[in-house]
């Protein structure tokens, strides 16, 4: 929960934690995908954006890690979309499909 949001995100994508250089660009996608979490109902209520490595997933989520491996594989998934996408469209259906799945999932979760 410590973790800071950029660089897991970052390592997912197969960058590395202290290469700065895509920085920018991610940190757009994730607070665009942060938008859409804050929109089904997860992480604060006034939204949440971050400007670099030092948020973490705890101030996102606060003390709910229940919702921390799913939200971050969401925001992973949606990020990779946007900046990395695969060259198939078959591995691109797939990943929109977990995408939409995840986002079902948290939705039911934030509705409880």
């Amino acid at each position: 929960m410590n973790e800071s949001i950029l660089v897991s995100i970052k390592k997912l994508l197969g960058i590395a934690g202290d290469y700065p250089y895509f920085d920018a660009d991610i940190i757009t996608h994730i607070n665009s995908v942060l938008m859409v979490l804050t929109q089904v109902g997860v992480g604060p209520e006034d939204g949440f954006t971050i400007t670099g490595d030092t948020e973490t997933w705890k101030q996102f989520l606060g003390t709910d890690s229940s919702k921390l491996m799913a939200v971050r594989t969401y925001v992973y998934l949606k990020v990779k979309i946007i900046f990395d996408p695969p060259q198939s469209s078959a591995a691109i259906e797939s990943i929109n499909r977990l995408i939409n799945e995840f986002e079902w999932r948290l939705n039911v979760a934030a509705e409880k």
